[in-house]
Parts: structure tokens; C-alpha cells; sequence
């Protein structure tokens, strides 16, 4: 699963306070910003420079779009904690896109992530493994240089 809270306008940065179980984590003044599953992670978190997590992870993963301030950094964060976010800037309203499904929000809304009450099993092909999936398609161990 991929959530990105994303501007509307393309000339303005947008303010996205983040809070971990109702506890500040930061302002992340950017393009956007990411909160991923590890299933979701080899998606779009990844080509901003968001880690790679094993399926199993029980984690969400807050990876920056574009962020101003260049010390701010992708951050790994148990699911067994609430996510909420505050979305605020010069538009009156910004994109929140859920797997492909998108929303229009208005300025200072709050968004609450949280791991949901269920799971869902996945099916696992004998044979196949996600280290060997990753290893052929990020060409991990090419040597490209002969």
C-alpha cells in the first residue's frame, strides 16, 4: 500500500505535520510525502529514496517528495503506531492518493493512517523467493563492467 499526500498547484511546496501516536515527528515542507506499507515499498517510496522492506516488515515507511530541507530523510516507523498528518499551504486544497484512488482534501485537514484490524494471506509461488525478485530486477550482482 502507497498514501501520498500530494500539492495540487506545481508552483508551491505544501507543510505536512506528522504526528506518531499523537506525538510531533516533524513539518516536512516538500512536494509531497509518501507513508508506504512493505509491500508497497519497491514502488514509489523507493524511487525518493525510500528503503527496501521485506514483505514480512511490520512497518510503515514516511519518505519525503522533493523535500526543501535536505537533512529530512525517509523514516522507518512500526505499524503498531497511528499515523496523522496535517496538511497546510498556499492552496486551499491538495491531492491524497490511496493505491491508485485519489481525493481532493481541504487546507488543515487531518489524515489518520493506522494498520487495519484485518490481514489477508498472500500467496507465495514454490520456487520463488523476494530476495531472487529483487536480486533480477534491481540487477543486484551484475558485474556490467566486462
Amino acid at each position: 500500500m502507497n498514501s501520498q499526500f500530494i500539492k495540487k498547484e506545481s508552483s508551491a511546496m505544501i507543510n505536512i505535520d506528522t504526528y506518531v501516536d499523537g506525538i510531533f515527528l516533524n513539518s516536512y515542507f516538500a512536494d509531497g510525502l509518501i507513508v508506504s506499507t512493505p509491500t508497497g515499498s519497491t514502488a514509489y517510496s523507493l524511487s525518493c529514496g525510500g528503503p527496501i522492506m521485506v514483505p514480512d516488515s511490520d512497518n510503515f515507511i514516511i519518505t519525503p517528495i522533493a523535500p526543501h530541507n535536505l537533512n529530512v530523510r525517509p523514516i522507518v516507523i512500526s505499524n503498531n503506531k497511528t499515523l496523522s498528518f496535517k496538511v497546510s499551504g498556499r492552496s486551499d486544497s491538495f491531492n491524497v492518493s490511496l493505491d491508485s484512488r485519489s481525493q481532493t482534501i481541504k487546507n488543515l485537514s487531518e489524515l489518520i493512517i493506522k494498520k487495519a484490524d484485518f490481514r489477508f494471506n498472500m500467496i507465495n509461488l514454490e520456487g520463488q523467493h523476494f530476495f531472487e525478485t529483487l536480486r533480477n530486477k534491481l540487477l543486484w550482482g551484475i558485474d556490467k563492467r566486462h
